[in-house]
């Protein structure tokens, strides 16, 4: 059986995404999906999301790590799925859809995708660093020259602890520069860094604003390997936001058949 497959990034976040409407690809084919976002032996990607039919939202996102696993909200991906429902001509430039955490709502102009968030209460402090819930779990650790941090070896270090090691958790390095923050990501799942993480962002976004980096700020520009994103929200309390909108680029690569 040959499956048609899409291609699309957003800033460097790569995906595979499937129209399964017809739910013929064989989702439970964990070794399957493993392969298929190998980059040596597939098509290559962070991820594979599933496009299906929901009864009440314009659809539905089903998100698996590159492990082949099923994953946890994905921002980049979702954004890059609205993307997709587009070309697909589901929807024109506003979307509701759902996906593991519930429903989403996503605005696309040209190829700016504006994705909106679940509510967040809660940063726990461990030590000098966060973690909390967006979608996804994330823990976050402020460091200095970003550039030359060990990514993977402090991210695996962390994902693999005793209390993160049966779920696991991604990990996201920050390093505020200015107005920006500079952001790098261990994601769970692809066990390594990734270019970008949406959730990712999102988390350090909000930890950032309970830091008071920046006072009384309703939105943060970041600056990740594979491009920039924004974060805007409302901050009801210390660790109380609402209104969570993640922007970003969602781009078409290409499309392809694969055999199964």
């Amino acid at each position: 059986m040959k499956i048609e497959f899409h291609k699309y990034q957003g800033a460097g976040n790569d995906f595979v995404l499937v129209d399964n409407r017809d739910l013929n690809f064989p989702e439970h084919n964990t070794q399957l999906i493993k392969r298929i976002c190998d980059r040596r032996f597939g098509v290559g990607a962070d991820g594979l999301i599933l496009l299906q039919n929901h009864a009440k939202l314009d659809f539905e996102m089903l998100y698996f790590n590159a492990d082949g696993n099923i994953g946890s909200m994905c921002g980049n991906g979702g954004r890059c799925v609205a993307a997709f429902a587009q070309e697909l001509k589901l929807i024109k430039t506003e979307t509701a859809f759902h996906a593991s955490d519930g429903k989403h709502e996503a605005l696309l102009k040209d190829k700016l995708i504006m994705l909106k968030m679940a509510d967040v209460i809660g940063i726990e402090k461990i030590g000098k660093d966060f973690y909390l819930n967006t979608g996804s779990p994330h823990y976050v650790r402020f460091v200095e020259n970003l550039a030359a941090y060990d990514v993977v070896g402090e991210g695996r270090k962390i994902r693999n602890s005793s209390r993160f090691k049966k779920l696991g958790t991604n990990v996201n390095f920050v390093e505020p520069a200015g107005t920006v923050l500079k952001v790098r990501t261990y994601e769970r799942g692809v066990e390594d860094e990734t270019l970008s993480c949406g959730t990712g962002v999102t988390a350090v976004a909000l930890v950032a604003a309970f830091r008071g980096i920046k006072k009384a700020a309703k939105q943060f520009s970041i600056a990740t390997p594979g491009g920039k994103l924004k974060v805007s929200f409302e901050q009801q309390a210390d660790t109380s936001f609402k209104d969570i909108w993640l922007h970003g680029p969602a781009e078409f690569v290409y499309k392809g058949m694969y055999n199964i």
